[in-house]
């Protein structure tokens, strides 16, 4: 199988064109607007992906919900009521985005595969970045290992990096017998990206474990990051009746033969996946994104605004 075996739009392997093509307009160029802002944000929309920069900005009364770490002991004890510092974000940092594109990715029966999702989302990203001026960077997890592409606002680098996207999009032939873990590939990431780096990931977190967990943790303690969570709906839940078959392109499966019971057990893994990552994002402060086949990749910049955490696939249909 190779790239060229698949028109443009097929929705089984994405192409540098298609990747192209995700540049949206300049009403969304850049993660915050020129000089130090307070938030992140996608021009003048405010976005979810936001966080505690480096700059100190001002001290305000504390307000239930803040960083007991940030409390401003100096003007407590002049005014006798307990303040909180407010920062703002620097407006020159790196934007690092590690790309899922391994072999459970490759899978998809609504519109496209999960790994063309995730590679329009990260072009898009990346477009948002490098016209805001960002320097954007990351890392292509795949069935052969992981590639890394060093932070920059070059055009022509970027274009190197969407070109490893699409790449990454053509399924292995033959499948490695092996891959290398998530966890892993958040670690190398956790160990370029400097404080107050924008980080995101973009995965269906297939093998998450405690060790995935813990990393993305780690990376959480000094870059904002974003787990962007990408699903089929078959994935979510099987249908209850008819006689569906799946392929890998070689052997052929029917849905049928599962009982009851094992269709609710596949149904739960997914649901308990889901809420792992969902929780872990809430307790640490990261941005989450919950987001089907069959969406458009651009929601991603448009997450509902009053309510980060909920199923985006409702909120944010195609």
């Amino acid at each position: 199988m190779n790239r060229e075996s698949h028109r443009a739009g097929s929705g089984i392997v994405a192409t540098v064109a298609e990747l192209i093509g995700t540049r949206p307009d300049l009403a969304a160029t850049g993660f915050a607007p020129s000089g130090n802002v307070s938030t992140h944000q996608f021009g003048v929309n405010r976005s979810v992906f936001s966080g505690r920069g480096m700059e100190f900005d001002e001290s305000r009364i504390y307000q239930p919900g803040d960083d007991v770490k940030t409390i401003d002991w100096r003007v407590t004890a002049r005014t006798g009521e307990v303040h909180t510092k407010l920062f703002r974000e620097e407006r020159e940092r790196p934007v690092f985005i590690l790309l899922d594109c391994r072999r459970m990715m490759h899978f998809g029966t609504r519109v496209r595969f999960k790994s063309v999702l995730a590679a329009h989302i990260a072009a898009t990203l990346c477009w948002v970045g490098v016209d805001g001026g960002d320097r954007v960077g990351g890392f292509v997890l795949d069935q052969h290992g992981l590639r890394d592409y060093p932070a920059t606002r070059s055009r022509s680098r970027m274009l190197t990096f969407l070109r490893a996207m699409s790449e990454a999009t053509v399924p292995a032939e033959p499948a490695p017998a092996a891959e290398l873990s998530l966890s892993r590939a958040v670690r190398r990431m956790r160990h370029v990206c400097r404080p107050g780096t924008l980080a995101f990931i973009i995965s269906d977190f297939s093998d998450l474990d405690d060790l995935t967990l813990a990393e993305i943790n780690r990376l959480s303690v000094h870059a904002h990051v974003t787990n962007v969570l990408l699903y089929d709906p078959l994935e979510e839940q099987l249908p209850s009746r008819g006689d569906y078959r799946i392929s890998d392109g070689e052997r052929v499966a029917s849905l049928e033969q599962l009982g009851p019971k094992r269709r609710k057990e596949y149904a739960l893994d997914f649901a308990k996946r889901r809420d792992q990552v969902e929780k872990m994002s809430r307790k640490r402060g990261m941005a989450f994104h919950a987001l089907s086949t069959s969406v458009e990749p651009k929601s991603v910049l448009h997450p509902h605004r009053s309510k980060k955490l909920k199923h985006h696939s409702r909120s944010l249909s195609a």
